[in-house]
């Protein structure tokens, strides 16, 4: 019997051809393993094996999502593959968007059997675990051997059309589909059992995983704006021309603070954007259109507020990690409430 033919899709970093400076690379088609295929090829054993590996720019390819999806799909198409594998991604959110397109992509454009991998809270995750079978990795490549040993298995099982079985069997990410099974014992027991472990403080396993909210009770409102002082935060990417923190342009790690006393107009000579998620021309001509201090000091003029704090905040919030963003946030809240801000005006883009 014929191998299974597997074709792979990568970035640019696991290619080995570089990191952001290369963010940009266009896509490519290369004959045979690059990077963590090689780790898939012996784990496919004597089932399957990739014959080519279509290489993208996490960049390149989420700012050219229509075009580079068709490029991709293509190459992808012109193999004859049986199976595709994307990533995995783990966190990288740029890379982790590109994985579930492509994946969305191949299942419902190609009709190809399709696995792909990553963290659970990289972005891509929540956008297409519905749509393609996606596997839970650690947050970095060093989970890379133990993604693998997930990835590979149910792919072929996927590819051979064998029967799925649960997320947690398989170990892909609960995708919404609630199937009858016959149970020994009834539920009244197994809750019974449940209850009796979390009150003696033992692990256990919910059959039924509510989703987490993160609510946030609204704020008082401001009694007298002629006399607060307001800050302004954005996850639009503004900062000092040449990004001087080098904030990534998407799933950033960093955020950026930076001093605005006396600045009443942000100028295309002065600052720019950093984001990586949206058109940056306009953001770049004028960037007040993103951080608005130029009608802020307006209404300081008229006496509509009180006065605006000396720094700002910035960051990029396309493919920042949730865990990420909630780090800044108690980080920058906290500046603020030392500082004595009255409010702030968050913008995005």
């Amino acid at each position: 019997m014929s191998k299974l033919r597997v074709v792979h899709y990568i970035n640019q970093f696991f290619a080995n051809i570089g990191g952001e400076e290369k963010a940009d690379y266009q896509p490519e088609l290369r004959e045979g393993v690059v990077g963590p295929g090689m780790a898939f090829n012996q784990a496919f054993g004597e089932e399957a094996e990739i014959v080519a590996t279509v290489i993208c720019g996490d960049s390149y390819f989420n700012e050219n999502v229509d075009s580079a999806t068709k490029t991709v799909l293509d190459m992808i198409k012109s193999q004859n593959p049986d199976l595709v594998i994307c990533g995995p991604a783990f966190n990288a959110g740029r890379y982790g968007v590109a994985c579930g397109t492509v994946a969305s992509a191949v299942k419902k454009e190609l009709g190809l059997p399709v696995v792909t991998g990553m963290y659970k809270e990289n972005p891509g995750a929540d956008m297409y675990k519905k749509d393609v079978y996606i596997v839970s990795t650690k947050n970095s490549a060093a989970g890379m051997r133990d993604a693998v040993k997930k990835m590979a298995p149910l792919a072929l099982k996927v590819a051979k059309g064998e029967k799925i079985g649960a997320s947690a069997e398989e170990g892909y990410m609960p995708n919404g589909l609630r199937v009858n099974f016959f149970e020994k014992k009834r539920g009244s027991e197994r809750a019974v059992e449940m209850l009796v472990k979390k009150l003696a403080g033992k692990e256990f396993e919910t059959e039924y995983e509510m989703p987490s909210f993160d609510r946030v009770a609204p704020g008082e409102a401001i009694k007298d704006m002629s006399k607060a002082k307001i800050a302004l935060v954005t996850s639009g990417g503004i900062v000092p021309k040449g990004n001087p923190d080098h904030i990534e342009s998407s799933s950033a790690s960093k955020y950026g603070q930076y001093d605005i006393e006396g600045v009443t107009d942000l100028t295309a000579e002065t600052y720019e954007t950093a984001h990586g998620g949206y058109d940056p021309v306009y953001a770049n001509e004028d960037a007040d259109r993103v951080l608005p201090i130029d009608i802020i000091t307006e209404f300081i003029k008229e006496g509509k507020i009180g006065s605006l704090h000396k720094y700002f905040y910035t960051t990029v919030g396309n493919g920042t990690a949730v865990a990420n963003a909630k780090k800044f946030a108690t980080e920058i809240g906290q500046k603020l409430v030392d500082d004595h801000v009255d409010a702030v005006i968050l913008t995005s883009t």
